[in-house]
């Protein structure tokens, strides 16, 4: 099969032909039919966060078909439309015996530690399949994996309750998912930060306050915005110490931080003024879980969630087109989401 690999990193990935992977007997056979192509991977490519044993092909947003199961697999038939929840976990250990799989003792995110979508099949265990409802498009199924699922746990992590107003902090495929998802929540307001002019008129389509921090103190403006309060929840996903500290800077009395977005650098907040005298909470936001996905088709099924502008490009199973998007997304651009239809 073709495959678009990571050889080494901090360079372009490459398309190799590689054996379709061999199947045990608790896992499956995906065809790919969609690939998300995610910020994630680009610093995958660029060594920001370390990946698993080179070469590896990478993309761990994966939306196909079952084309084979193994022996002990009951659940999925060939032929079945599915997602593939990017964690494959052991099912056993303390952490996934209580739900936080995210950190299972012996996981693998595939795209990262193990083979992943940037290919024509992928195998996964069975446990990390989801079926993919027949009125969603895989090319949502497979964004949904990844930018619409971590943005539904940041929301989880928050404790958002109904009422309380919301800063996104990077209106990219991330923040089009939780402005929508915040707002199913019952925000009263969602204000979405960014300096892409495009991403924030989609984003008050979407329904949220557009805040340029291109043209304006985001801190200031937010603040202005809630009569001096300021904001009860602020999701930083862009990963630059200066919006995690705008995300912290922005906050109400009693309000939480929740940090998505991946960076290597540190941010240095006051911690008197910014966090003790306000008694904020600065809270760490990792992954997803598969519990949480039901409700995030539910609420796709119910037009709650919406995809159908945030997927704006679609490039082939191609290495050029993959690294071009990489090279874009490595310059905070390249539109919100660009899918790979195999």
């Amino acid at each position: 099969m073709r495959a678009v690999r990571l050889v080494k990193t901090a360079q372009p990935l490459e398309m190799h032909e590689i054996p379709v992977p061999a199947l045990g007997s608790r896992d499956v056979l995906v065809r790919v039919v969609a690939a998300g192509i995610c910020h994630s991977d680009a610093h995958y490519r660029a060594g920001t966060s370390p990946v698993g044993t080179l070469p590896i092909a990478l993309g761990h947003e994966v939306a196909g078909v079952v084309e084979q199961v193994g022996a002990q697999v009951a659940r999925f038939g060939i032929g079945d439309r599915a997602c593939v929840h990017y964690m494959a976990t052991c099912g056993e250990c303390a952490y996934c015996t209580t739900g936080h799989e995210q950190f299972c003792l012996h996981g693998q995110i595939i795209g990262k530690h193990r083979d992943g979508g940037y290919a024509e099949y992928v195998a996964v265990p069975a446990r990390s399949l989801v079926s993919l409802p027949a009125g969603i498009p895989f090319e949502h199924g497979a964004i949904m994996m990844c930018s619409s699922a971590t943005s539904l746990h940041a929301l989880v992590k928050s404790r958002l309750e109904a009422g309380e107003r919301v800063a996104v902090f990077g209106a990219g495929g991330l923040g089009m998912s939780a402005i929508q998802l915040a707002r199913a929540f019952g925000a009263l307001d969602v204000y979405a930060v960014d300096i892409d002019h495009d991403k924030l008129k989609l984003a008050e389509r979407f329904g949220a306050v557009p805040v340029h921090a291109g043209e304006c103190d985001p801190v200031a403006e937010i603040r202005r915005l809630t009569g001096g309060a300021g904001a009860d929840v602020s999701l930083e996903l862009v990963g630059l110490p200066r919006t995690m500290r705008q995300a912290v800077q922005c906050l109400a009395v009693f309000g939480r931080a929740v940090l998505v977005g991946i960076s290597d650098l540190p941010f240095e907040v006051d911690s008197y003024r910014e966090v003790l005298g306000k008694e904020v909470e600065i809270i760490g936001s990792s992954d997803h879980l598969r519990s949480e996905l039901p409700l995030l088709f539910e609420l796709a099924a119910r037009g709650a969630l919406d995809l159908s502008e945030v997927v704006t490009r679609v490039v082939p199973l191609d290495a050029g087109a993959i690294n071009a998007t990489l090279d874009a997304l490595d310059g905070f651009g390249g539109g919100i989401r660009t899918v790979i239809l195999p």
